[in-house]
């Protein structure tokens, strides 16, 4: 840990003025610093200008400087600890802009900032938690009635062409007044404004709160785009204050994942070995893509050993022939990374891993374990320079045993609590930085309508994964042998969480009244893996390797084929920006690629009205309009509860398939390879 040192003194000595001319106003700063004050260092600077150019005023560690964020080279000097100094005065130019700098060395705040205006506390910045340096804007004047300053935006970097970008962040009351209402505004490239007005509010003066532009950005055009965000009309007047006004941030649209998990319907698919323990696998769980799918980036997660934690392999240009990789563990993955289950690559350029154990402090303790979060940036990920903490971003500790992890968008993560069996929302919402240790931030809620089994030895997953263009999410329950599906987009706040906690956060509570279903209940023995694009899921039986594909757009949802790679051991599997299904084998330690098997002669399928009859059947059923159908695909026969009740073969156009076994009732018949539910009545 850092050691707290209480040294004081300034940089640049205290500079008295007289009374201020024509045109000018007295300004006074009041810095209040934190328990590691010799971490920081800041200065008053005009507008625009960078750290170190046209200084009015320098304060603090020197020796931290412009360009000393965390760079942690704990240095004394500077400040005191857990004090409030008063600089200035300054007799600055009224109406005009300037700027404070500041700089952290641990990268995890420190200082805040009072700006008092002719005796008029105006403006007050805070240094964010996992920032190493930041640079604020005031204006030389007393707080007008109306000004909403947009402080961040908390908008994916990545996304699809066709989906749905939601532009949030948070504001703070700059002004005088309590707001009511405010017009937020975006445009994307400085095209056409899209104006929203939040309203019903009670913003306080100095209050900082979280917002959600109500229109979504429907997202065109592959490559890079520039969203502005600004506030408009304050309560029905004009924003008072533009200096913190206006919001910039790049996005990059991508191509859709090609959507070909159909062709693994028909023939044979291919088991490719990409890696191996010769490219450091070592019990891998699961895996991820970049989300930058262009990068063709794959994260390989390891569950390794309790005593190291777990540890990752990158690889970069997965598959290919020029195919590279990098194996890494962070210096306390025995706590931070400890027998993972899961991996999730976010959107922003960070990723969230789930410890498998029950306590990462392994002493017997409190279950003070959950997921982590980490910086994609293999520059930063695992390297030692951030100290006795490693380079984990943020952790929450009520999600004991975890089992699986799905991202939803920036920060938040979908964590299967095998422990309890639960299903938690886990938002580290603004993360404390490389090597930190505040979680205060932290929203988390539990759903805990139904309970989801683990393996009892603690080595098979029970994967999760967020369709998030529904909100639906599909979990893996490996000891009921079954998938569940919860409605995300369901359910209220009924109080606080009912299992711990041993850390305050900013929400912890639970979540009653949503929609959940299980819908598939049998046909698995060992289910680990899951991965869902469009209305095709995709489910690991870790017992036999099988992919069982499912069709989610018929209800009961109905087995449509499996993808038999004959490698047990299975466990997380993921569909890669080809296309293609990729998956870890724990028991081999390979990472594989499964590729449909190519049919030539064939440029597509030949439409049909295809038919069974007769309908209602006794014995026998035929099959019609089936002429393009190949001789020996699969056939399977579904009960009105979804379960498969029939597998058979096409024996080809005029051969009848024997049903005689079936009780009465209703079923769905589907052939392998094709599209069509072919519904049909036993007498």
């Amino acid at each position: 840990m850092r050691n707290a040192l209480l040294l004081a003194g300034l940089t640049t000595g205290v500079i008295s003025f007289g009374q201020c001319g024509a045109g000018e106003s007295q300004v006074f700063i009041e810095v209040t610093t934190d328990g590691y004050a010799y971490e920081t260092y800041w200065e008053l600077l005009p507008a625009g200008s960078p750290c170190g150019t046209g200084t009015i005023f320098s304060g603090g560690n020197a020796l931290v400087g412009c360009n000393g964020g965390g760079l942690q080279l704990q240095q004394p000097g500077g400040y005191g600890n857990g004090i409030v100094i008063s600089e200035g005065p300054w007799c600055l130019t009224t109406g005009a802009a300037y700027d404070i700098f500041w700089a952290d060395d641990w990268g995890d705040g420190g200082l805040s900032f009072n700006v008092i205006v002719d005796g008029v506390a105006s403006a007050q910045f805070v240094g964010d938690v996992g920032v190493s340096d930041e640079t604020f804007t005031f204006l030389v004047q007393q707080p007008v009635d109306h000004d909403v300053a947009l402080v961040r935006a908390n908008t994916p970097l990545y996304g699809t062409e066709g989906e749905e970008l939601v532009i949030t962040g948070t504001m703070k009351n700059s002004g005088a007044l309590t707001i009511t209402t405010y017009e937020l505004i975006y445009d994307i490239d400085g095209g056409t404004p899209v104006v929203s007005t939040l309203s019903g509010l009670n913003i306080a003066p100095g209050t900082t709160v979280s917002f959600e532009h109500p229109v979504p950005w429907s997202m065109v055009g592959l490559g890079a785009h520039t969203v502005t965000l600004r506030p408009g009309l304050v309560d029905g007047v004009t924003d008072g204050n533009s200096v913190n006004d206006v919001l910039t941030f790049n996005t990059k649209v991508l191509a859709p994942v090609p959507d070909i998990i159909d062709q693994y319907l028909t023939g044979t698919p291919s088991v490719n070995v990409v890696a191996d323990s010769d490219q450091d696998l070592l019990v891998p769980r699961d895996l991820d893509f970049h989300p930058d799918r262009e990068r063709n980036e794959l994260w390989v997660i390891n569950k390794d050993v309790e005593s190291s934690g777990g540890s990752t392999v990158t690889f970069f240009n997965a598959g290919a022939a020029s195919m590279d990789w990098m194996w890494k563990r962070d210096p306390n993955a025995w706590h931070f990374m400890s027998l993972p289950s899961g991996i999730a690559m976010g959107d922003n350029g960070f990723f969230s891993t789930c410890p498998g154990v029950y306590d990462a402090n392994h002493n017997g303790g409190d279950p003070f374990t959950g997921p982590t979060l980490w910086n994609a940036d293999t520059s930063i990920y695992a390297d030692v320079v951030y100290g006795p903490l490693g380079s984990h971003y943020d952790m929450v500790h009520v999600n004991p045993n975890s089992q699986g992890i799905a991202h939803d968008r920036w920060n938040r993560y979908w964590v299967v609590d095998g422990f309890n069996g639960d299903i938690v929302m886990n938002d580290f919402m603004l993360d404390h930085g490389p090597g930190n240790d505040y979680h205060g931030n932290a929203v988390i809620r539990r759903y805990a309508e139904f309970t989801i089994t683990k393996d009892p030895n603690d080595h098979i997953v029970s994967h999760n994964v967020l369709d998030r263009s529904t909100g639906q999410l599909y979990v893996v329950d490996h000891g009921g042998q079954r998938v569940m599906r919860l409605d995300t987009r369901t359910g209220s706040v009924s109080g606080p969480g009912n299992y711990g906690p041993w850390e305050l956060y900013a929400e912890y509570s639970m979540v009653t009244g949503y929609d959940w279903e299980a819908i598939i209940t049998t046909g698995l023995v060992e289910p680990a893996g899951i991965d869902v694009q469009g209305d095709r899921l995709l489910v690991s039986d870790h017992s036999n390797g099988d992919i069982i594909i499912y069709d989610l757009s018929v209800d009961p949802v109905v087995e449509l084929g499996r993808i038999v790679t004959a490698s047990p051991g299975i466990m997380g599997i993921r569909i890669g920006p080809d296309g293609k299904v990729w998956a870890v084998n724990a028991t081999t330690h390979q990472l594989l690629r499964l590729d449909p098997e190519v049919q030539t002669g064939v440029t597509s399928l030949v439409a049909t009205t295809a038919s069974v009859h007769p309908n209602p059947a006794t014995d026998l059923l035929w099959l019609s309009g089936m002429k393009d159908m190949r001789v020996g695909n699969g056939i399977s026969i579904y009960n009105g509860s979804g379960q498969l009740a029939l597998r058979s073969v096409y024996a080809g156009e005029g051969r009848p398939v024997n049903v005689e076994s079936l009780a009465p009732g209703a079923y769905v018949l589907v052939c392998d390879g094709r599209s069509e539910h072919l519904r049909f009545v036993i007498h």
